[in-house]
């Protein structure tokens, strides 16, 4: 059986805390004194301006709960995570599939609710494979991190949907589309039973068509807990024109092999 998500009820972060208190106060301020209205809407500005960092930057947690390593008792066994972006991808998938194959290993893929739907049989094939398939949104929006609480919950619900109908499983896991989000999104996975998961490292291989720099930014200083994130969909072109993912894939599973690191998902951290 598959394990399941820890349960947990949904408790708002010390900085949503404080921007509550925050607001309070400049309320308070205002009806107190109305001429430090400058000064309480300064500080409402202020406020928002850390609430949108905070958003902004992926392996935050000062939004709540947030996988960027996996927890201690994986890692202290010498454990790693490959995480697979934005597919399934047929150009992709099914060669990266080969090479995790070749060298016995299991990943974690965040695929796309709607590329799920567009490619069922591939979806089924990672599934049979021995890898996971996680939630990463229905339609991958690059808005995503501006919707409401109304769209940011129908983008993960749908792929959560579209996820169970074609593999049988449902995700435990959830990451942001580029891995940004606002206030809204941990009530909407804590509802859901999904943890968030970003990353330890990243190797921009949506943007960087040169292998070895990838290969650089994700091998260097490899260790225990560490999760690492490369892309099938979206993934940039070499100059001989092959996906990076599939240039770097090998010599990344090599590294590991030789640091005796061993690739697991992320279901088997929990």
């Amino acid at each position: 059986m598959s394990p399941h998500a820890p349960e947990r009820r949904w408790s708002p972060s010390p900085l949503l805390y404080a921007s509550a208190a925050v607001h309070v106060g400049a309320a308070a301020a205002m009806l107190a004194r109305p001429r430090a209205w400058p000064w309480a809407l300064g500080a409402v500005a202020a406020n928002h301006l850390a609430l949108a960092a905070a958003g902004l930057w992926p392996r935050s947690q000062l939004l709540g709960p947030n996988w960027t390593r996996l927890p201690s008792q994986s890692g202290a066994s010498g454990r790693v995570a490959i995480t697979i972006d934005d597919g399934p991808d047929p150009a992709v998938t099914p060669r990266v599939l080969s090479q995790l194959a070749e060298h016995g290993v299991s990943a974690t893929f965040f695929c796309v609710g709607a590329r799920v739907e567009r490619h069922p049989d591939l979806a089924r094939e990672i599934v049979g494979r021995g890898h996971h398939i996680e939630n990463h949104s229905q339609r991958h929006r690059h808005n995503f991190s501006l919707l409401g609480p109304a769209g940011m919950a129908a983008e993960i619900a749908r792929a959560q949907e579209s996820i169970l109908r074609v593999t049988g499983s449902s995700p435990l896991f959830f990451r942001a589309p580029a891995g940004l989000r606002n206030p809204f999104l941990d009530p909407i996975l804590t509802r859901l039973r999904l943890s968030l998961v970003s990353w330890t490292r990243r190797g921009f291989d949506t943007v960087n068509a040169n292998s070895d720099a990838v290969y650089r930014r994700l091998a260097n200083s490899l260790q225990d807990g560490d999760i690492l994130l490369l892309h099938d969909g979206n993934a940039a072109r070499s100059r001989g024109g092959t996906p990076v993912i599939l240039e770097v894939l090998p010599r990344l599973l090599d590294a590991l092999a030789v640091k005796q690191l061993q690739p697991v998902t992320l279901r088997a951290a929990l």
